[in-house]
């Protein structure tokens, strides 16, 4: 009896250390990819920092505007990666290329929608009170933007193939890579030189305007050159649209899409109400949104490994070993959120004097990254949980989560404690409010997935499926 408890438990151990490893593993090579991606927005932070202190404010409410159009699109793309992490599971390769080219027809029609936006940005700047003389650097920044986007969502597409199929790792190092050519290309565009005029803020948007089309160059050939997507029959003949399969992409990506919008947007939305405190807040605001935005690439990364590896499970009609992943994915979370955000508490300000030397800024910034420590807890737990809800296919409620309390607490409530006053809080007329009220948000949205992730993952033995 005892050697067989022994040798059950042996297997029950092996088997958890085996998939933490696949998690781990597959979680680490998306991750190094997110941060040279990440690092494009840490050099244009840098270089518009070091070009002017107007061109710094200018960069952060025209990457709250890109942001906030290219992730929420970008969300309608990330969602498809259960779809094909359970066809790749369910051992149904032949069905991935089909699919994948019907996304196609899916992303061309939001790289249309994200670029009227981002060609028109005038009312929301307007409407959001940024100040005039801002308004024409980062109208011209989001105008460069505009016809980056294209690639970028395409090389999306690209990666979330890769993901769903277990296989990130060329996706890394073409973002790797490809922050080599970005980096001078940033300091060219923005300061001049070699009979280029200096082109400030919008310099940096040129520079990942020909960083993104080399991206999807590099992308395109390796579909059509690699021996791993052979099996797939990813590079064939476009089919007709088959809009009964985009009409479930859409009903899977759109709220997932809208989801990520309103999580990003609750915090990017802060620059352009920051705005009005002044260039000083709008710099201070712009460096901790970029430190948020470090932090969130970890959870970011552990959610897409987790995701891909429960929907496999699913797709092979595991539903047991689908828990036993979400467990450890979420656990992973915790444990390193923990980690990250004491040290960010602890190193604020020199952080914050990587970025810049003006003492005020310095000052202001190192208080917010406190904030933002705290902010992270709740965000790194949500941020696993909601892509985990997606494999399960339950997309709707964390939208409506999202939309109450990232956008009505977070959000609004951050606004009439920064300007109105909150309750018994005289108005603080400084950008530390906006992130008290989210990080307050994060929390609460984090405690209420994790009981949504429980009872639905739970519920999920009987073997129901359907978007919720």
């Amino acid at each position: 009896m005892f050697v067989r408890i022994r040798a059950w438990l042996r297997c029950r151990f092996g088997t958890l250390r085996n998939e933490l490893s696949h998690i781990i593993q597959h979680a680490g090579v998306v991750l190094v990819g997110q941060l040279a991606v990440m690092a494009f927005g840490v050099t244009d932070t840098v270089v518009a920092g070091r070009y002017s202190e107007t061109a710094l404010a200018a960069l952060s409410v025209g990457a709250a505007v890109y942001i906030s159009v290219y992730v929420g699109l970008m969300g309608i793309m990330q969602a498809l990666l259960p779809v094909w992490a359970e066809l790749h599971g369910g051992q149904r390769r032949g069905e991935v290329g089909p699919s994948v080219r019907q996304a196609l027809y899916l992303c061309g029609l939001i790289i249309v929608v994200g670029m009227v936006a981002l060609l028109s940005p005038g009312p929301m700047l307007r409407a959001t009170g940024v100040p005039p003389e801002l308004q024409v650097e980062v109208e011209r920044y989001l105008a460069v933007l505009a016809w980056a986007l294209p690639p970028a969502l395409l090389f999306r597409l690209y990666s979330t193939l890769n993901q769903s199929l277990g296989q990130p790792r060329l996706v890394s190092v073409l973002q790797i890579g490809s922050l080599l050519p970005k980096i001078p290309l940033s300091i060219w565009f923005t300061f001049g030189g070699a009979g280029l005029e200096p082109q400030g803020a919008a310099g940096c948007a040129w520079a990942t305007l020909v960083v993104n089309y080399a991206l999807l160059g590099v992308a395109f050939w390796l579909l059509r050159t690699q021996r791993f997507y052979r099996p797939y029959g990813i590079w064939s003949r476009m089919e007709r649209p088959d809009w009964r399969q985009i009409g479930n992409f859409a009903r899977l990506g759109i709220p997932a899409g809208l989801a990520v919008m309103v999580e990003v947007t609750s915090f990017t939305l802060m620059a352009l109400f920051i705005a009005r405190l002044g260039t000083l807040a709008a710099a201070s605001h712009q460096i901790a949104s970029n430190v948020a935005a470090v932090l969130y690439m970890v959870p970011l990364a552990l959610g897409i490994a987790t995701s891909a590896r429960v929907s496999y499970w699913l797709g092979a009609g595991d539903a047991a070993q689908a828990r036993r992943a979400t467990a450890l994915g979420l656990g992973v979370a915790a444990s390193l959120a923990l980690c990250l955000a004491s040290l960010l508490a602890m190193l604020a300000r020199p952080l914050v004097s990587l970025y810049v030397t003006d003492p005020a800024i310095i000052a202001t910034g190192s208080v917010l990254l406190f904030w933002v420590a705290l902010y992270h807890l709740g965000d790194a737990l949500q941020a696993v949980s909601v892509f985990v809800l997606r494999s399960y296919r339950i997309v709707l409620t964390p939208l409506l989560i999202y939309g109450v309390l990232l956008w009505g607490l977070g959000l609004m409530g951050g606004f009439h404690l920064a300007f109105k006053g909150l309750g018994p809080w005289p108005a603080m007329g400084s950008p530390a409010a906006f992130w008290i009220a989210s990080a307050l948000a994060s929390g609460l949205v984090a405690m209420i997935f994790l009981g949504l992730l429980w009872w639905r993952v739970i519920g999920f033995r009987d073997g129901r499926r359907g978007i919720r």
